[in-house]
C-alpha cells in the first residue's frame, strides 16, 4: 500500500471503520533479486563495466527527465540478465563461441580475440 491512500468510506456494523483503498500512481516493474546495480556491476566481465555504466547513467537521466522509473527497471533488468551469463566466465566464453560459430556456419578459430567472437555472436 505504499502508492496508495486509505480512504475511510463508513462504519461498519460492528463500529470498525471500513476502509478502501484509492489507487495511486501506477507501478511498472519491479527489480528482480540481485538486480541492484552494484551486484550486476560485481558481476559483469570487466569489458562490459564500461557499458553498462553508461548504460546505467543514461536510465538515470531518463528517469529524471520523465519522473518514471520503467526505463531504469527496464536496463537492469536486462544487464542483470547478462550478469547471469557471464557469472561463469568460462561457459561464458565457450557459449559465444559456440553461437559466434552457429551464426557464422564456421569454426571460431582458437586464436580470435574474444572481442571479435562476441562481434560475430551478437553479444
Amino acid at each position: 500500500m505504499l502508492d496508495e491512500e486509505l480512504v475511510a468510506v463508513g462504519r461498519s456494523r460492528y463500529g470498525a471503520v471500513v476502509t478502501t483503498s484509492s489507487p495511486g500512481p501506477e507501478r511498472r516493474g519491479t527489480l528482480a533479486a540481485g538486480a541492484s546495480p552494484a551486484s550486476i556491476r560485481a558481476w559483469l566481465l570487466p569489458e562490459d563495466r564500461t557499458a553498462f555504466d553508461e548504460a546505467y547513467g543514461e536510465a538515470l537521466d531518463q528517469v529524471r527527465c520523465d519522473v518514471d522509473a520503467a526505463a531504469l527497471h527496464a536496463t537492469l533488468e536486462n544487464w542483470r540478465r547478462r550478469a547471469i551469463a557471464q557469472s561463469d566466465p568460462e561457459v561464458f566464453r565457450r557459449t559465444v563461441r559456440r553461437m559466434a560459430a552457429f551464426y557464422t556456419g564456421q569454426p571460431v578459430p582458437a586464436d580470435e580475440p574474444f572481442a571479435v567472437t562476441r562481434a560475430k555472436a551478437g553479444m
